[in-house]
């Protein structure tokens, strides 16, 4: 019984991290317009970094997380990253000026470098194959519920004055304290003999997860950043609707998440094709041309719930299948290159779909959800040329 509880506190300690790692940028997304108006005299480039700086910045340290592991045990990187999540992330409540708020968003961006990991590649160290599906499953789920959560509460505290919205980052006093009380201290990377902060070679080993994980979010931030403003000109929806489509695509995400390591155990060889598929699909809806009103709104709320699910399954899916190819090592090989992968391809989605919208679809209103189309094609014809003829890991087959 106590074996079983301990086990417990540390799902819950590894899983309350996967909670946090989400609200780097989503979190200010909905404040976005009210610090624009505050900081009116700025350029417009300035006020968008506030969103996409702390991505680069974690690309950079997950880069260098092999050397980070080999100086520091997980504890000590956990409470590191956390700490300064706290203080980078709340402490713009008190900055007023933008290009201090954007040194702060940078450390941000380094603090979840040092989470987003661990967050993954501990369940890979301490759990067996068989139960990585469901634990993934679950990391993913948490991620999404953060996001739900650090959205409704971002908007709400903006309401009140633009750096109330900052106040959100403070939930990460909870996962500091569970990482002191509950979370082995492990030195992850002794193993790992290397002197270079990135080996190469784990790259050409994990490229079908770390690519697939690239066009997945290119695939899946083409929502996000154009919805609104589609929506908005193509329906009658409000804001508000159109903000509890975008909430509600999260939370169908979240329950994809918490089934996902039913779904690997039953589909077995087809999940892998979930994915693209299911993106291809919700892009269709949404790029559905000349229709009634009514069926534009249907096919608006049918498109996102199948984005949602693409989503829901494509991150535990990689996850999973690459943490059972690396092994124990995990969280210092595959999980730092799975984590560049999603925040660049967060990162390059609208550089790449933007100019491709212009000039393969011209003013088309839903150009950039064709653009999406034509990617989930590549992403699907990557899935069938890396992964169709492999045989399943151990965890799959069961």
């Amino acid at each position: 019984m106590e074996k079983t509880n301990v086990t417990k506190r540390v799902t819950a300690t590894i899983l309350s991290m996967s909670l946090l790692t989400v609200m780097a940028g989503a979190a200010i997304a909905p404040a976005l317009g009210i610090i624009k108006a505050h900081f009116s005299q700025a350029d417009a480039l300035l006020v968008q970094l506030i969103v996409s700086m702390p991505a680069l910045l974690i690309i950079i340290t997950n880069l260098f997380f092999l050397s980070i592991s080999r100086w520091l045990r997980t504890r000590a990187i956990a409470t590191t990253g956390l700490l300064l999540y706290v203080a980078a992330g709340a402490g713009c409540f008190f900055v007023d000026d933008i290009y201090v708020l954007l040194v702060m968003r940078a450390l941000l961006g380094i603090s979840v470098g040092l989470i987003m990991p661990l967050s993954t590649g501990l369940l890979a160290y301490y759990f067996p194959p068989e139960e990585q599906a469901r634990l993934m499953g679950l990391s993913a789920a948490m991620n999404q519920m953060g996001g739900v959560v650090a959205t409704l509460l971002a908007g709400l505290l903006a309401t009140i004055q633009w750096n109330y919205a900052f106040l959100v980052y403070l939930m990460g006093l909870i996962a500091v304290v569970m990482v002191w009380l509950w979370l082995p201290d492990e030195k992850l990377g002794s193993s790992n003999k290397r002197g270079i902060p990135f080996e190469p070679r784990q790259l050409l080993k994990f490229h079908p997860s770390v690519i697939g994980m690239l066009l997945l979010m290119m695939i899946f931030f083409v929502f996000p950043t154009n919805f609104a403003v589609i929506a908005s000109q193509q329906t009658a929806l409000s804001s508000e609707a159109i903000t509890m489509i975008m909430v509600g695509l999260d939370v169908v995400a979240f329950f994809v998440g918490l089934v996902f390591g039913g779904l690997m155990h039953t589909f077995r060889r087809g999940v892998k094709y979930f994915a693209p598929l299911f993106f291809l699909l919700g892009y269709l809806l949404l790029a559905c041309p000349e229709c009634s009103m009514v069926n534009c709104q249907l096919s608006i709320i049918l498109g996102s719930a199948f984005i949602g699910i693409a989503n829901g399954v494509g991150v535990p899916y990689l996850n999973t299948i690459a943490s059972i190819k690396g092994g124990k090592n995990s969280a210092t090989t595959v999980m730092p290159l799975l984590s560049a992968a999603l925040y660049l391809g967060q990162f390059v989605s609208p550089l790449v779909v933007i100019p491709l919208s212009h000039s393969l679809f011209g003013a088309d209103l839903t150009a950039p959800y064709k653009v999406a189309i034509l990617l989930c094609l590549v992403f699907l014809v990557q899935v069938f040329a890396t992964r169709h003829f492999q045989s399943l890991p151990p965890a799959e087959k069961r």
